[in-house]
């Protein structure tokens, strides 16, 4: 138990804790509090992977608590975001579904590492940028980018989700038909 309680996780549990207000200050448009948890979020996630590595702190569980907080904090985000209209209502649902299939391929609940693919890795970024271009133009009020820029991007990323989730599903069925391990050759992530 003592190894679960460390400074890197208890850096990520700061996103974590985040999430509810996060989606209140979204939905009230309370902008500049919803700013500063975005930019908490983004800061937390900078630093906690580099903590466990520095503090000699990396295992499986902070790699899952790392992407579970990511993963719930942008669902969350995105879904306040498509409740307001500015993002396609599929896009928070979709990268639900990435995250869920991500974990059980990864088979992180048995205690590997997780493993993403390059376009998975990349979506994660990606997938806080819609909020962030949000937060921070309507906490600094201004003009641009406008909100047809968010949803272009957030168009993009439910083709890039879309594509990520059906690479990942066929890889695996390919390893099933060979009898080969469920496992693929994706790099360890735990820690991104």
């Amino acid at each position: 138990m003592a190894r679960l309680i460390t400074l890197s996780n208890a850096v990520t549990g700061l996103r974590l804790v985040s999430v509810p207000f996060f989606f209140l200050a979204l939905v009230g448009r309370d902008w500049p509090i919803a700013c500063a948890l975005f930019w908490l979020a983004v800061g937390t996630d900078f630093v906690d992977g580099r903590i466990a590595r520095a503090r000699g702190e990396s295992t499986s569980f902070g790699g899952l608590l790392d992407h579970a907080s990511d993963a719930l904090f942008v669902t969350t985000g995105l879904g306040a975001l498509a409740l307001g209209g500015r993002v396609p209502a599929i896009l928070p649902a979709l990268v639900a579904i990435a995250f869920v299939q991500y974990v059980l391929d990864s088979r992180s609940l048995a205690g590997e590492p997780l493993r993403a693919s390059a376009l998975g890795r990349w979506n994660g970024v990606l997938y806080f940028v819609p909020l962030g271009i949000v937060v921070t133009r309507e906490a600094a009020v201004l003009a641009a980018p406008s909100d047809g820029v968010v949803a272009g991007l957030a168009w993009a990323l439910v083709v890039s989700t879309a594509l990520s989730i059906a690479d990942r599903g066929l890889t695996l069925l390919r390893l099933h038909r060979r009898g080969g391990p469920a496992r693929s050759d994706r790099r360890d992530s735990s820690r991104s």
